[in-house]
């Protein structure tokens, strides 16, 4: 019987995108540039809050977004039209971007003079979890419609954020969304991350986030 090798191509892939994530992770930190990977299901409301953090900060800081999707550009000429740098990502039909695509987004808005870098992941609660992008920090949105229970299906996300953004508030009338169930859940874990209820809509809660954003950026520069 003939020998044969057998390679994981799982592993190779993952460590190959680490070691590329954390040199980029240290260029980022070497240009004072603080990046988040913001991470969400389709339909949270991602770029609603992109496009608010924007306009709250935009006369502070200096700010740039990268716009991952697996086509169209809808969503980057709508942040587009709030006059921060922002470039459109295609994934070419993959659920998740990795720190390659992430750099060529950062190079082609010329991300050293920045103070705070965007990812918009693809909307997706699995893949993504997967791929380290180089970020400081991953966000990730849960909307009141989507429901509280969602921890206890995607626990990999929830595990991984570092902030957790409870996202359309103002809608909590309308949906059964426990919000103390949903903090139990998250909180078995990731005992430390950080979640900040929010409606981008009516602008309640946005100012919470949006100091965290500050305060995490004048850190990152220490």
């Amino acid at each position: 019987m003939s020998e044969f090798k057998i390679i994981d191509i799982q592993k190779r892939v993952y460590k190959n995108n680490d070691i590329k994530a954390e040199i980029l992770r240290k260029d980022l930190k070497d240009r004072e540039t603080f990046m988040i990977n913001l991470m969400s299901s389709p339909g949270s409301g991602k770029t609603t809050l992109v496009v608010n953090v924007i306009n709250c900060l935009k006369d502070q800081i200096d700010i740039g977004v990268i716009e991952a999707d697996i086509d169209s550009d809808v969503d980057a000429k709508t942040v587009a039209k709030s006059g921060a740098k922002v470039m459109q990502l295609h994934s070419g039909g993959m659920c998740h971007i990795d720190a390659g695509m992430a750099r060529t987004g950062l190079e082609t808005i010329d991300y050293g003079d920045l103070d705070f870098v965007i990812i918009e992941n693809i909307g997706n609660l699995i893949c993504p979890a997967s791929y380290d992008l180089g970020q400081a920090k991953n966000v990730m949105i849960l909307s009141v419609p989507e429901g509280h229970d969602k921890p206890l299906k995607y626990p990999k996300m929830f595990a991984k954020v570092d902030v957790l953004i409870i996202s359309k508030i103002d809608t909590v009338s309308v949906f059964d969304f426990d919000f103390e169930a949903c903090e139990s859940y998250v909180r078995n874990l990731n005992p430390e991350i950080k979640i900040f209820p929010l409606s981008a809509k009516t602008g309640e809660g946005m100012a919470k986030y949006t100091t965290w954003i500050l305060n995490e950026i004048k850190n990152w520069k220490v």
